[in-house]
């Protein structure tokens, strides 16, 4: 009770001290809440910049992992067709050696060969010669040929120049301008005009309208008023020359086909392509492989000393020492190991891509 007599009191300076303070709070309300507002603010926005800059950190180390494994996948990639280019070239350079040995070898021993070349050349000599005497003999056949094509020719143009003045031919009353009586024996041209037969009559030309150009007919024979005698059974007068009755009755003899073809023609006409073959020729030797080969390997001079022949060729090529190129190690690459290429002796390359 005495507590509470205590307060009432002091109700009064209570009251007083209370509203005195509410006027106060009342008069820095705005102050304080614009001030909490603004505490807010601050740190809302450090918090939402906190946050982005996790979100940031996040993504970042999420974009580094990603491009690392980007990176590392197509450094495998380009390590892998690396490796498949210097293996490529490797092969490749060995291939080449390869056939620069062996190419060395077969011309060494078939292509440019000596004594083989010196025997092909002797030949060769030889068949020129048969050529050229082939050659020339062709061309004075050729030559003859013409000659008597000329000699031909002018033999006709004589004849047919004797056929038209036939009737400069001596008789037995008037002699002719080429059978001088004042001359001891006849001219040359006299014996070409006894031989030459007359060309025959021409036929007359067929009658033609000078208007129209057609062939006119010829009028028929007039009739006769009595019909003339019958001709005998014997005909009268010669109707042949002597030569063309002569020329029948010796006739040469004109065999068969069968008769005038010889039992050995297949064997002749053989022999006549055999040789016809031959002269074509360059090089009678038959090329044969050299797997074939059962003659003897005849050395040449490089390769032969006073302590034997060096089996250059067949042993060895240009070096003596076989294992001077060859090494057993493993082949080191120059990058860093790769786990991909512990498949290396397992499986095959196919351009990029590792099949097993």
């Amino acid at each position: 009770m005495a507590s509470h007599i205590r307060l009432q009191g002091r109700l009064n300076e209570i009251m007083t001290t209370v509203f005195q303070r509410n006027s106060v709070a009342e008069e820095k309300r705005s102050a304080e809440n614009q001030a909490a507002v603004t505490i807010q603010a601050w740190f809302r926005a450090v918090r939402v910049q906190n946050y982005i800059c996790h979100l940031h950190q996040s993504a970042t180390l999420i974009q580094k992992h990603w491009r690392g494994h980007q990176g590392r996948r197509v450094y495998r990639i380009l390590i892998r067709n690396l490796v498949f280019v210097m293996r490529h070239n490797y092969f490749n350079a060995m291939a080449t050696k390869i056939q620069k040995m062996w190419r060395g070898f077969y011309v060494r021993k078939y292509v440019f060969d000596y004594y083989s070349r010196k025997q092909y050349l002797e030949g060769l000599i030889v068949k020129n010669e048969i050529i050229r005497r082939e050659i020339k003999e062709s061309r004075e056949q050729k030559d003859a040929d013409s000659l008597r094509k000329l000699e031909l020719e002018a033999q006709r143009k004589l004849e047919d120049y004797a056929a038209k003045h036939r009737y400069l031919l001596s008789t037995e009353v008037v002699p002719g301008i080429y059978n001088s009586p004042f001359k001891p024996y006849p001219d040359e041209m006299e014996f070409v005009l006894r031989k030459v037969k007359p060309h025959p009559p021409e036929k007359a030309k067929p009658k033609r309208d000078n208007r129209s150009g057609k062939i006119v007919a010829d009028s028929p024979p007039l009739p006769l008023t009595e019909p003339l005698p019958p001709i005998g059974q014997k005909l009268q007068g010669p109707f042949r020359a002597p030569g063309e009755v002569q020329m029948q009755r010796f006739k040469p003899f004109q065999p068969t086909l069968r008769v005038a073809t010889s039992y050995t023609a297949t064997e002749e006409a053989r022999a006549a392509m055999k040789a016809k073959e031959w002269v074509m020729r360059v090089n009678d030797n038959i090329f044969e492989p050299f797997s074939q080969r059962d003659r003897k390997y005849e050395p040449l001079l490089h390769t032969t000393s006073n302590y034997g022949h060096l089996q250059y060729g067949t042993r060895f090529f240009r070096e003596t020492a076989e294992s001077k190129n060859i090494s057993h190690e493993r082949f080191q690459p120059v990058v860093s190991p790769i786990p991909v290429f512990d498949k290396l002796n397992d499986t095959y390359s196919k351009g990029t891509e590792t099949v097993p």
